[in-house]
């Protein structure tokens, strides 16, 4: 292997929106994120719905029955 031409592999901190973090090698640096094993509902087995910003009614006031 050449020298000096790979990536840099250090340890990075994955943080996510329900307060986890999860320390991991990778050549990214620190990640934020939405959803982890630790909230998604396939892994917890609770549904919890997430509406950002009320797009469903959104999407139903522009697209909805019209008469």
């Amino acid at each position: 292997m050449k020298a000096k031409i790979h990536p840099k592999y250090d340890i990075s901190t994955i943080k996510c929106a329900c307060g986890s973090s999860f320390k991991i090698r990778s050549s990214v640096g620190d990640i934020d994120i939405e959803i982890c094993s630790s909230c998604h509902p396939f892994f917890t087995g609770q549904q919890k719905l997430i509406d950002t910003a009320g797009r469903i009614e959104k999407f139903k006031k522009k697209y909805g029955a019209k008469k």
